[in-house]
C-alpha cells in the first residue's frame, strides 16, 4: 500500500505520516535548543564586559573642581569593575577625587577621598570592585597645587552591560 512500510526486524506496518509528524516535531524542538543556546550565548558574551574605557583629560585642577571622565548613560544598566586614575603629573599635597551620580533624579555626590602625590601611588584605585549605576557616573578632581593646572590626567576603567 502507498505511504506504508516494513522495517526491517519489525512484524507491523509503519505509516509515513507518523514518521513525517515526528520528524516535523523534532526539527521544532532543534529550533527551540538553538533559540535557548542563542540566549545563553548573549547573556555570558555579556560577562566578557564592555571595551575597556581609557583617556587622558587635561584641566585647571586647582582653579575649580574639573571632571576627568563620565562613565555610563542615562538609563543604562551598567556593572564597573575597575576606575583608575592617575595622577603621575600632579604635585599637590592633597588631589581630591570625587565621584557624582543621580539619586532620585538629583546629581549627588556619592564618594570622595583626598591623595597625596608625595607619598601615594601615581595611579589611584578609585573603584576596585562591582559597582552598579544604572546612569552616569561623573568623576571628579581638585588639587591644591597651582603647579597642576594644565596638567594631563590619565584614567581606565572596565564596564559590563548589565
Amino acid at each position: 500500500m502507498p505511504g506504508e512500510f516494513y522495517v526491517e526486524g519489525k512484524k507491523e506496518k509503519t505509516d509515513l505520516s507518523q514518521i513525517l509528524a515526528n520528524q516535523s516535531q523534532i526539527l521544532t524542538n532543534q529550533d527551540e535548543i538553538e533559540s535557548r543556546a542563542d540566549s545563553i550565548k548573549n547573556q555570558t558574551d555579556k560577562l566578557a564586559g564592555e571595551t575597556p574605557g581609557e583617556g587622558t583629560t587635561a584641566a585647571d585642577w586647582q582653579t575649580a573642581e574639573a571632571d576627568v571622565v563620565s562613565i555610563g548613560a542615562s538609563g543604562v544598566r551598567n556593572k564597573i569593575h575597575d576606575l583608575t586614575v592617575s595622577i603621575h603629573n600632579l604635585v599637590g599635597t592633597q588631589v581630591t577625587a570625587r565621584l557624582y551620580k543621580t539619586v532620585n533624579g538629583i546629581e549627588r555626590k556619592v564618594y570622595e577621598q583626598r591623595f597625596d602625590t608625595t607619598i601615594d601611588p601615581p595611579g589611584l584605585p578609585i573603584v576596585n570592585g562591582s559597582w552598579a549605576i544604572h546612569g552616569v557616573l561623573r568623576v571628579t578632581l581638585q588639587s591644591n597645587d597651582a603647579a597642576d593646572n594644565g596638567k594631563a590626567v590619565d584614567y581606565d576603567f572596565m564596564l559590563e552591560a548589565m
